[in-house]
Parts: structure tokens; sequence; C-alpha cells
């Protein structure tokens, strides 16, 4: 390779694009605790911040707590007419599981809870050996893009809000208390915007090429 050949392909790794608008942008060092904004529609493109992947890991692993929390325990009890009736996420899913109504039972599992865990174990996965090491895990790009893949299709807070809207719309029909489930979903989403503030996407992909070609 000529030594012009290889100053234009290094030219080309600096060249970063938009992922809203695919404005390119040659990015340098970007300062811990600085921004990187796109200059067509100003989309945040970096935004370092000091051990952005231990607090990646620990917001991770709290959102799975969370999750099988929410699935573990009820959501809400429904009392009206000295009748009781408590229900979870698996009881939600379980009452689209006959006949026709079989494959919406099936989507509700997935977007509310098989997605969404599946996109923290592929963060886990990918972030975690390299908080806490220099290697990253084997297949580590192809799960941090399953993980970008998956994250328009996460839909626990979808969830919530519907819950919210079901609750006010039943609320002068029958008595509503709160379970451990909706407020373990209630934190698993802030939870989630946290991760999603502090992990910057271009970062890890960038950690991720420079530790694989070492």
């Amino acid at each position: 390779m000529t030594d012009r050949a290889a100053q234009t392909l290094t030219n080309l790794e600096d060249l970063v694009a938009c992922p809203s608008c695919d404005t390119l942008h040659r990015l340098s060092a970007v300062a811990e605790g600085s921004k990187a904004s796109c200059v067509r529609c100003h989309r945040l493109l970096l935004n370092p911040r000091p051990n952005a992947m231990t607090k990646i890991v620990m917001l991770s692993v709290t959102a799975t707590i969370l999750m099988v929390t929410a699935i573990s325990f009820p959501f809400l009890k429904l009392e009206a007419k000295g009748l009781t009736q408590q229900s979870s996420v698996v009881d939600a899913v379980l009452a689209f599981s006959n006949g026709l109504f079989l494959p919406l039972a099936v989507a509700v599992a997935a977007l509310i809870v098989v997605l969404p865990l599946v996109r923290l174990f592929s963060i886990l996965y990918v972030v975690a050996p390299m908080a806490f090491g220099d290697t990253p895990a084997p297949g580590a790009a192809i799960a941090f893009r399953v993980a970008a893949r998956l994250k328009p299709w996460a839909m626990a807070e979808v969830f919530i809000i519907g819950t919210a809207v079901a609750m006010v719309k039943i609320a002068g029909l029958a008595t509503l208390t709160l379970g451990p489930a909706f407020f373990a979903f209630a934190a698993l989403v802030i939870v989630t915007i946290f991760q999603d503030i502090i992990m910057s996407p271009l970062i890890v992909w960038q950690t991720l090429e420079r530790r694989t070609t070492r």
C-alpha cells in the first residue's frame, strides 16, 4: 500500500455519518463532558462521559433485575362488588393465548418481555468485557448490531402508558391497587432512558474497532 493510499484510508476512517440525515463529518477526539452534534440536523453524535461503560453495565444489570421483578410479581389488583382479581404481566399475555388471539399473545410477550431482555443481554455482552477488561467478547459487533436493531421494538414504556390510560378509563368502575410489578416497570423505563443517554453507540463502535484490531 502506498503512502498516499494509506493516508486516504486514514482520512476515510475519520468520517462519521449522521444516523438521521447521513451528513458526513470528520470528527476529531472529543473530550469527556463535551458534545459533538450534526451540523445539519443537530442530532447528538458523540457525548463521552467518564466511566461510561461501567455505568452502562450497572444500569443494564439494574434493568434486568427490574424486568425479572416485573414479570414475577402482580401488576395490579382490581376490586369490584366484593370480587378481587390480581393480574400480572404473564396473565396479560396468557389472556390472549387462545384461538385467533394467539399471535397477539406472542407479540405482547415479545415486545414487552423478550425483546427488551435480549437487548439488555446484548448490551451487557458487548460492554461488560470492555468495561472490566480490554478485549471484546467474540461476536460483540453482531451483538451490538442486534441491540441497535431491537431498540425501536422494546416497548416496555408503551406498555406502561397503555396501562395508565386503561386505569383512567376503569377507575370509576373498580378499585385499583398497583402491584410491585407496576413500579418495577416504571423504574425500568427510567433506568432504560438513563442508559440510552449515557451510551453513545458511535463510541462503542469505535472502541470495538480499536480493541479488535490490536
